[in-house]
């Protein structure tokens, strides 16, 4: 009994394991970068409008998204020689899907040729400790296993090479979404201009793979990512939907938890934003496209009018490379226990949040096809052609496919296979290639897909 108790004591004495924020405030002059979205790339001219959300699952999620990636380079765009890859508006990515989702972000369809071989057959937790044993369990009761010194040095040395915000930015569509989990306030931290703006910190210095390192930071492998706020350091006064949203008893959970959140940033009541894995509280990283559409004080918003007068068709598609059933503790009457425990516990509020959000998705989108219909059925003549309505423009000419791809899409023994892939940042690699091949079938198979197209 007393070499238990001194071994509890030596484990619980360990040193705490943290990460220290390495975000800045913002200077006199403001945020080094304000831009947003580079309206003079084709993908923004088009009368197209194409979001991809990419779930978390570690490389297996990388994978699947890569393989849609590589679909979609299959698939010619009306009236240019473009393929569908160089036309995508926006791409939100949550833990390993914002892997591919900030590395498309960079290399555009450059990178269908090197992602696989530069990341997705690389064994990213190399460096890492991955196990929970006897030697780790101090530093797993201390914050985490690891810290993300070792995780985003990698991603540096490896695919993003240093880059910031402020030059990802400037490399133009698709805008890209990367999404962490704030475990105090129980909300999505997307990382952009609101939440920085709010913190009174510089979006444009923030390295991109600590936004990523954030975003696929799992509880216990991973000490909590930390951003701290720097209230009094500017005087932009906060949007005008935050306050507004907070004070309103009939706004949607998401959107006025989402702006208590905001506040507090913004008031100084979390110095400190401890970060984990975005799929806590949005796998499916929806969160960010619903955020930003309910938030809108126009009904055309976040297009501008110009773009809302020319879309005639928009595809919103989640690729979930989510895990399937495991264990076999339900077979007896104990368990389960230990990590088996803490991984059912993290399934199961992913699994339990997903659904909740698409939903919410969903009845976003719709809403956003109706109010943009009655917006540009109600224009004038003269303010038609100011937004660049063309002789014949049809303003019900408008229509919105949301929809997702998913293992279970695919026949049940190729589904349970997929499934069963480990959720983890090394994979072999005959489940690399699996998984890649059923991105590509899932999307060609898609009748929400197959609609679009035929609409396009």
């Amino acid at each position: 009994m007393g070499a238990v108790v001194a071994a509890s004591a030596l484990l619980l004495g360990c040193a705490s394991v943290y990460n220290e924020p390495v975000n800045v405030p913002v200077g006199p002059n403001g945020p080094t970068d304000t831009l947003s979205l580079n309206f003079a790339d084709p993908a923004a001219l088009d009368d197209l409008l194409i979001g991809l959300s990419f779930s978390g699952g570690g490389t297996r999620a990388a994978a699947y998204s890569f393989g849609v990636l590589q679909e979609m380079d299959n698939v010619p765009m009306p009236r240019s020689g473009d393929k569908m890859v160089d036309r995508l508006d926006f791409i939100s990515g949550v833990s390993g899907g914002s892997v591919t989702a900030a590395y498309f972000g960079i290399k555009k369809r450059a990178a269908l040729t090197d992602f696989r071989e530069r990341f997705l057959l690389q064994n990213a937790e190399a460096g890492l400790q991955t196990q929970l044993s006897l030697g780790t369990i101090g530093r797993a009761l201390g914050g985490g296993i690891n810290d993300s010194t070792a995780f985003t040095k990698w991603l540096d040395s490896h695919l993003f090479e240093g880059i910031t915000y402020s030059e990802f930015r400037r490399i133009g569509s698709p805008r890209v979404w990367i999404n962490a989990s704030d475990i105090y306030n129980r909300v999505p931290f997307v990382f952009g201009a609101t939440a920085f703006e709010a913190i009174c910190s510089d979006i444009g210095k923030f390295p991109l793979s600590q936004a990523v390192a954030a975003s696929a930071a799992v509880p216990i492998a991973f000490a909590p990512a930390v951003v701290q706020a720097f209230p009094g350091k500017c005087n932009t006064p906060l949007p005008s939907w935050v306050r507004r949203a907070a004070a309103n008893r009939n706004a949607s959970p998401m959107l006025n938890s989402y702006a208590k959140a905001i506040i507090r940033y913004r008031e100084g009541a979390v110095p400190y934003i401890k970060l984990m894995d975005g799929g806590l509280v949005d796998n499916y990283g929806v969160a960010g496209f619903t955020i930003t559409r309910e938030s809108s004080d126009t009904p055309y918003g976040p297009l501008s009018p110009q773009q809302a007068v020319r879309l005639r068709r928009a595809l919103f598609l989640v690729v979930d490379a989510k895990t399937g059933l495991s264990g076999n503790w339900v077979n007896t009457v104990q368990g389960p226990d230990g990590i088996e425990l803490l991984k059912a516990a993290v399934d199961t509020t992913i699994d339990a949040s997903v659904g909740a959000n698409y939903t919410a998705f969903d009845r976003t989108m719709k809403d956003y096809q109706s109010s943009l219909i009655a917006w540009r059925c109600g224009l004038s003549a003269a303010q038609r052609a100011s937004y660049g309505a063309r002789p014949g423009w049809n303003c019900r000419d408008l229509q919105f496919f949301v929809g997702r791809l998913g293992f279970d899409q695919l026949d049940g023994e190729r589904a349970a296979v997929l499934e069963q892939v480990p959720t983890r940042f090394s994979l072999p690699q005959a489940q690399v290639d699996e998984v890649i091949a059923a991105g590509r079938d899932t999307l060609r198979a898609s009748p929400v897909f197959k609609a679009f197209v035929a609409g396009m």
